[in-house]
């Protein structure tokens, strides 16, 4: 069934949320703010990790890095055009919306956990790797392996940032669905190149996501979401 790894992905996010809620409720403030940035911190270390596996390679006896270039070019060139865009502000203006239609308006926090969480689990090559691979083969194996991570991080998400972190499952939905429909268009541009600069660039942007947790929104990471255009683009400028 074409689109199933999508619908596991939504059902895992729905799920994680719905349990961060009822355990979040027996959490003090201060519990919730350490589980925040212990989420933050986790998320740090994370994109490290990914971002350092594109930039890092093996040549005989040395260590060569690579890339440093390439997400500077892209988060410039992203950044102006997010911020011509004002994506953040459309993410919030939705998120208010959601707010108000949930009957969550005097929930302070709903946007900022409906924002962070959309873009911590929308970011990243498994989304894309996955969701064409859904469209094309009716393979869902990688984004069955995402769902169960999604549903633990929007569990502890949900916990510390609120109910808003549930409602992640719908950009979710739209973006990944949307990909596995235009799986066939999608696979000549998703070249082994573009991934692995799509991997690079959007673990900045995770890392990004985790600062804002640690130390408040200091990022308007939204606003950076054409850098990963960008870095696709970049694989056939470099061929």
């Amino acid at each position: 069934m074409f689109g199933l790894g999508t619908i596991i992905n939504t059902a895992a996010i729905l799920a994680g949320g719905v349990l961060g809620a009822l355990f979040g409720r027996f959490l003090s403030d201060s519990a919730q703010d350490t589980l925040t940035k212990v989420c933050g911190v986790s998320t740090l270390f994370i994109a490290i990790t990914g971002a350092l596996e594109q930039m890092l390679s093996v040549e005989g006896n040395t260590i060569v890095s690579s890339g440093a270039m390439l997400i500077i070019g892209c988060l410039a060139i992203g950044g102006v055009i997010g911020e011509t865009l004002n994506i953040e502000g459309a993410f919030e203006r939705f998120g208010e919306w959601l707010k108000r239609k949930t009957g969550n308006a005097k929930d302070k926090g709903f946007v900022n956990a409906f924002v962070t969480a959309s873009l911590t689990v929308c970011i990243g090559a498994m989304a894309i790797v996955g969701s064409i691979q859904d469209g094309l083969t009716g393979d869902y194996s990688i984004l069955a392996t995402k769902a169960v991570l999604d549903l633990i991080i929007i569990m502890v998400m949900s916990c510390s940032l609120g109910k808003g972190a549930v409602f992640s499952a719908i950009p979710v939905a739209v973006l990944q669905g949307g990909m596995t429909a235009l799986a066939g268009l999608l696979k000549p541009v998703m070249t082994e190149g573009a991934l692995a600069n799509l991997s690079l660039v959007g673990n900045v942007l995770i890392f990004c996501v985790g600062i804002n947790l640690v130390w408040g929104k200091k990022v308007k990471v939204a606003n950076l979401l054409p850098a990963i255009l960008a870095a696709v683009a970049a694989a056939f400028l470099t061929i």
